[in-house]
Order: C-alpha cells, then sequence, then structure tokens
C-alpha cells in the first residue's frame, strides 16, 4: 500500500513538475539573478527589462502560432524594419498618427499573405518562402531609404516611448496581444485548427479543416503583429533604421521554444511564449548588469536553442515511447 502511495505521488510530482517546469525556471531565474546583482530587483531595472522584451514578445505570439501549425517565419525582422519604414514615412506625410499604425500593420499583413501564399499554393518549404521573403523586405526597405536613417519624428514616439499611468505604450500593448493570442488558441476554432494541423496535417485535412485557409490566416495575424512591432520599435529609438530587426525572428523562435512550443508543431501557449519571453529578457538583462561581452552573449544564447530544441525532441521521443509501451502491454492483457 505504502509502495503504490510512493509511485502515485511521485508520478504525479513528476506530470506537476513537467507541466509547470517553464515557470519554475522563471522563478530559480528570479532567485539567482538577484543573488548575482542588487540592481536587477529596482523597479526601474524591471520596468526597463519588460519595456526592452515587449517588441520581440509580439513578434514571439505570431511565431508561436506559426510553430503549432508547423510553419515558420524567418522575415519576421527585415518585415518589421520595411513595416515600421513605411509607417514613419507615411506620418511624416500625412501627420497622422493612426494613418501611420495602419499602415505600418497593413505592410505586415501583406508581405507574410506573400510569403503564406507561396507556402500554400506552390508547396513551398515555409523555411525558403520566408527567406525569400526575408532578402525582399530588407532590400526594399534599403531600396526606399537610400539606405539612410529616416530621423526628426516628432510625435510618433508616443507609440514607443508614451506611457498609460506609469506602465509603457509598448509593455501595455504586449500585454493586449498575449491575451489575443491566448483568447484565438484557447477559444477559437481557428486556434483547434493550428494545434491539428500542426500535429498530423493530413489527419486535419481529412477531417475537413481547410489547411491551406488556416495557414494563411495564421501568417496574416502573425504579419500584423509584425507589423505593429515595426511601428512600435521606430517609435521608441525615435528614427526609421531600414537595417532594424536583424535577429529578431530568432529572438522571437527562442522565447517561443523556451516557453514550451514544440518546433514540430502541434505543442505551444500564449502564456508559455510571454513566460519564455521572460526568461530571454532577464538573462540578457543580468549578463549586462554582470558585463558580459557582446560576442559571448551571442555563444550563450545559441548554446540556450540548442538545449531547448535538444529538449523538446526528447520530450517528444519519451512520450511517442511511452504510448506506444501502453499501447503494446493493452494488446497483451486483450
Amino acid at each position: 500500500m505504502a509502495q503504490r502511495f510512493s509511485d502515485m505521488f511521485l508520478a504525479f510530482m513528476s506530470k506537476l513538475t513537467s507541466k509547470y517546469s517553464i515557470y519554475l525556471i522563471l522563478l530559480a531565474m528570479l532567485v539567482i539573478c538577484s543573488l548575482l546583482s542588487p540592481a536587477f530587483f529596482s523597479a526601474k531595472n524591471l520596468s526597463n527589462i519588460s519595456r526592452q522584451i515587449s517588441i520581440t514578445t509580439i513578434i514571439s505570439f505570431g511565431m508561436t502560432m506559426l510553430i503549432i501549425a508547423g510553419l515558420i517565419d524567418l522575415a519576421a525582422g527585415s518585415v518589421m524594419a520595411l513595416a515600421g519604414i513605411l509607417s514613419v514615412a507615411i506620418y511624416k506625410a500625412t501627420g497622422s498618427l493612426v494613418i501611420a499604425m495602419v499602415t505600418g500593420i497593413v505592410i505586415g499583413i501583406a508581405c507574410n499573405l506573400v510569403s503564406g501564399f507561396v507556402v500554400t499554393r506552390f508547396k513551398t518549404p515555409p523555411f525558403i518562402a520566408t527567406l525569400a521573403m526575408m532578402t525582399s523586405a530588407r532590400g526594399a526597405a534599403l531600396l526606399y531609404t537610400n539606405g539612410q536613417n529616416i530621423y526628426q519624428l516628432d510625435q510618433f514616439v508616443i507609440f514607443g516611448q508614451g506611457d498609460i499611468f506609469g506602465i509603457p505604450t509598448p509593455v501595455i500593448v504586449m500585454v493586449i496581444i498575449s491575451l489575443v493570442t491566448w483568447y484565438l488558441l484557447n477559444n477559437t476554432r481557428f486556434g483547434r485548427h493550428l494545434y491539428a494541423i500542426g500535429g498530423n496535417e493530413d489527419a486535419a485535412r481529412a477531417s475537413g479543416i481547410k489547411v491551406n485557409q488556416t495557414k494563411m490566416t495564421a501568417y496574416a495575424i502573425s504579419g500584423a503583429f509584425v507589423g505593429l512591432a515595426g511601428v512600435l520599435f521606430m517609435s521608441r529609438v525615435n528614427a526609421g533604421l531600414p537595417n532594424a530587426g536583424i535577429g529578431f525572428e530568432f529572438d522571437a523562435m527562442t522565447a517561443s521554444i523556451i516557453g514550451g512550443t514544440s518546433f514540430s508543431g502541434g505543442v505551444g501557449t500564449a502564456m508559455g511564449t510571454l513566460v519564455g519571453a521572460f526568461i530571454m529578457g532577464f538573462l540578457n538583462n543580468i549578463m549586462n548588469l554582470l558585463g558580459i561581452q557582446s560576442y559571448l552573449q551571442q555563444i550563450i544564447k545559441g548554446g540556450i536553442i540548442v538545449i531547448a530544441v535538444a529538449y523538446d525532441i526528447m520530450s517528444k521521443n519519451k512520450k511517442t515511447a511511452s504510448q506506444l509501451g501502453n499501447i503494446e502491454e493493452r494488446g497483451k492483457e486483450a
């Protein structure tokens, strides 16, 4: 009896640890960072972290939806730059903040719809399609500006530098986007279809799910998030930078994967991505506070990506082996 209770308790703890491991990692990181640097837990530093990660986190939510469906977007950073640049240009031409914001979002959607069309219509691997868009969007941003930065943005900075009741505007937008993503993934048919496609695309198509339409919608929503991030970024730095966003897509993927989104599709949550983004933000911040060289920081980030992907693969293999074992046991009992 005691042995059975012990086994049940260990199984419960294992399941609990597995389910909430990302939150335990976040808690452990908070404790470790606070011990390494007394400045880490200051209100100003935590506010800076939230503001700094807000842009890539917004992109991460779109990336999460794509990865859940078995897709990817390597063009996020370049599209962000193009959307931000054109948003700045429209603002300087019209003086309208609303039109500028809408322009950035529309450009992001348009670029991603092109990528989605190439993926769904021509059956091009998402890696290739978005790699082409990455090059094209970056080239378009540089061509439009002739490689020069755009300055004197006046009121445009309110998007990225403003605050509401003391909370930075980008952080508020990040929270809103996280809630939107959570709702889409957990309370809509679209969200259920994403998981189904990522889990088994052939089975999803056989069950009547409009796979191509769902993929296009995922790319469009992700594009809206990317375009919005572009507007916020240009506003935050108070300049239109055609070379902005380099590597942002990889930061977004890292946050998503660390947050528990499976790179092979079918698994992922909005809250996990948010926690993953904060883990990366805390890591970057503590490395800066400790004076670690930027080159070494890149090596550390690369190592984290490898560990996260390896852990994802090992967990999936272990789960598959467990399921096969249960099937064999039921077969023997029958």
